[in-house]
C-alpha cells in the first residue's frame, strides 16, 4: 500500500509580488535518494475540495500510475496571473509573464531544496478551465523543461475581439499561438471536456463553445505534426461538467497517461 503524505510550502514569489502557498503531496515512502515525475497543476486552493490526496492514494495504491510529486501553488487572482502570456485579449488586458517566471525561475529550483533532490525523472504541467489555458500556454513556450500537458475544460476559447467587434474564430489566442509557432515542440498533450461543459455555441454549429475550441486547438496542434494516440490525447467525457467533480473524475485518467506504471 502506498500511502500519502500532503504539506504546503510558503513561499515568497519576487515575479508575482506576493507570498505564495502550494500545496505538495509526496508519496509517504518517498525516497530522495530515487527520481520521481513532478506535476506542477494550477490551482493549487481547489486540491482540498477536490479530494486530491485521497485520489492520489487510490491510483497508487492501484497501481493506476506510478509514484510522482505534486505540487500545486494557490492562485490569488485568477484573471490577472492566468491566461496566455503577453498577448493581449479582448479587453486589451496582458497577462504578463509573471506566473512563468514564478514557476520555471522560483518554484522549481525551490522544490530541489525542499525536497533535498538534484533531478526530476520529468516534469509536466496541468490545469482546469482558465488555470488549464495558462498551463498549456507554460508548457508550450517552455517545452525545454515540460515533457507533457493535461488540461480539463480548458479555456481555450480566449480571444482577441470581443463577440461584437468583428469577432472571428481565428481570433481565438492560444490556437493562433500554435499556428503561428515555427517549430513542432516536443511535447506530448491530453486534453478534456466534458458535453455538459456549458451550454453556450456562439456559432450555432450544434457543438458547445468549449468542446468546439478545444476542437480548434486539435486541429492546430495536427496541422503542426502532432498525431492522435501518439503525442495528442483527447477525452471527451459523456456527462462531464465544468465542476471539480467532473475534474476528480478524470484526473485519474490522466495520472494513467501521463505516468504509466
Amino acid at each position: 500500500m502506498i500511502n500519502t503524505v500532503s504539506t504546503t510550502l510558503d513561499l515568497f514569489s519576487v515575479a508575482l509580488n506576493r507570498k505564495v502557498i502550494a500545496d505538495m503531496i509526496l508519496p509517504a515512502n518517498f525516497d530522495k535518494s530515487k527520481t520521481y515525475p513532478l506535476l506542477i497543476l494550477n490551482d493549487g486552493q481547489d486540491m482540498k475540495a477536490m479530494g486530491m490526496q485521497n485520489i492520489l492514494f487510490h491510483v497508487w495504491d492501484k497501481k493506476i500510475c506510478r509514484p510522482f510529486i505534486l505540487i500545486a501553488p494557490h492562485a490569488k487572482q485568477r484573471i490577472d496571473e492566468y491566461g496566455v502570456a503577453g498577448i493581449p485579449d479582448f479587453k486589451n488586458e496582458v497577462i504578463l509573464q509573471q506566473n512563468t517566471l514564478f514557476i520555471v525561475n522560483e518554484l522549481i529550483p525551490q522544490l530541489f531544496k525542499v525536497l533535498d533532490v538534484f533531478h526530476f525523472d520529468e516534469i509536466v504541467m496541468g490545469g482546469f478551465s482558465l488555470g488549464g489555458l495558462s498551463a498549456f500556454d507554460i508548457a508550450w513556450n517552455q517545452s525545454h523543461l515540460f515533457t507533457k500537458v493535461g488540461v480539463c475544460s480548458g479555456s481555450f476559447w480566449w480571444r482577441s475581439k470581443g463577440l461584437n467587434d468583428g469577432y472571428q474564430e481565428t481570433d481565438k489566442i492560444i490556437q493562433k499561438v500554435v499556428r503561428d509557432s515555427t517549430q513542432k515542440p516536443e511535447l506530448k498533450v491530453w486534453l478534456q471536456c466534458g458535453t455538459l461543459d456549458e451550454t453556450a455555441d456562439r456559432n450555432n454549429n450544434g457543438i458547445i463553445d468549449s468542446i468546439d475550441d478545444t476542437y480548434d486547438l486539435i486541429v492546430e496542434l495536427e496541422t503542426k505534426g502532432f498525431v492522435r494516440e501518439r503525442d495528442l490525447f483527447y477525452n471527451e467525457s459523456i456527462g462531464g461538467r465544468h465542476t471539480l467533480e467532473t475534474y476528480s473524475i478524470m484526473l485519474p485518467y490522466f495520472f494513467q497517461w501521463a505516468f504509466r506504471a
